[in-house]
C-alpha cells in the first residue's frame, strides 16, 4: 500500500508516523477511530478535497480510481500498516 500511497502522491504531505505537510496517517487513523462512517467520509474527502480540518493548508482534490481510493483510505485508517 505504501508504493500505491507514493504512486497517487499521498506521501508528498503525508507520512505514516509524522507530521509533514499533512497529519500522519496514524494521526489521522487516531482522530477518526471507531467512526461508523469514517471510511466513507474519508473517501470523500480524499477525492473531493477539503481544508479547515488539520490546519490552514487544504488538501487538493486526487483523481484516484474509486477501488485503490477505498483500499487507502483503509490502509490509513489501519494507520499505514500491513
Amino acid at each position: 500500500m505504501l508504493d500505491m500511497a507514493s504512486k497517487n502522491n499521498c506521501m508528498a504531505c503525508h507520512q505514516v508516523d509524522k507530521k509533514f505537510i499533512g497529519p500522519s496517517f496514524q494521526d489521522v487513523a487516531a482522530k477518526y477511530r471507531g467512526g461508523a462512517v469514517a471510511g466513507a467520509r474519508l473517501v470523500a474527502k480524499v477525492r473531493d478535497g477539503g481544508s479547515g480540518v488539520w490546519g490552514a493548508i487544504p488538501m487538493p482534490p486526487h483523481a484516484i480510481k474509486e477501488e485503490d481510493l477505498r483500499a487507502l483510505v483503509k490502509w490509513v485508517l489501519a494507520g499505514g500498516q500491513g
